[in-house]
């Protein structure tokens, strides 16, 4: 389990509970010369994702991708443009530690498309798998709808997407 506790994401859910939070994040979609799209597998609930966490105070969306990134894959990264603007409450997370529910978010996420230019893949704490995946072959991973949503707008829209 993460370092945070366990994730439980919901999706469409009625009987998720009320989110008691909204927090900016980033998310990324890496893309290698070949087209594959760097994925993780995340230590808190197990689910294979793109890069993507919290905005920190006195940091861009920009900087905050480019940080999460190399801290949850070991992937050095180049912004190269806007996937979308991801705000949809059928998306809510729920955190827990010790049994006990500490936070309900529902996100606001901006997700950016991105190029490596250095590092090498590596586990982390927040990530127990790191892998480039061809487009084609992302069906045969356990990705959340609600990232799915953003993986799929940046392989095929022509515009960013905003909820």
């Amino acid at each position: 389990m993460g370092k945070k506790g366990r994730r439980i994401d919901h999706w469409r859910d009625p009987d998720a509970p009320p989110p008691t939070t909204r927090k900016p994040s980033a998310s990324v979609l890496v893309r290698d010369e070949n087209g594959q799209v760097l994925l993780l597998r995340r230590t808190d609930n197990g689910l294979w994702t793109i890069p993507t966490g919290g905005l920190k105070k006195g940091e861009t969306i920009r900087q905050c991708a480019v940080r999460e990134c190399k801290e949850e894959t070991g992937v050095d990264i180049e912004i190269t443009g806007l996937v979308g603007v991801f705000t949809t409450p059928d998306h809510v997370i729920e955190y827990r530690k010790g049994g006990k529910v500490t936070e309900v978010r529902q996100p606001v996420n901006i997700c950016l498309h991105a190029r490596p230019v250095g590092g090498e893949t590596t586990t982390t704490d927040e990530a127990s798998a790191v892998r480039w995946v061809s487009p084609d072959d992302l069906s045969r991973y356990d990705i959340h709808p609600a990232l799915r949503r953003r993986i799929d707008h940046g392989l095929t829209g022509s515009e960013p997407y905003v909820d």
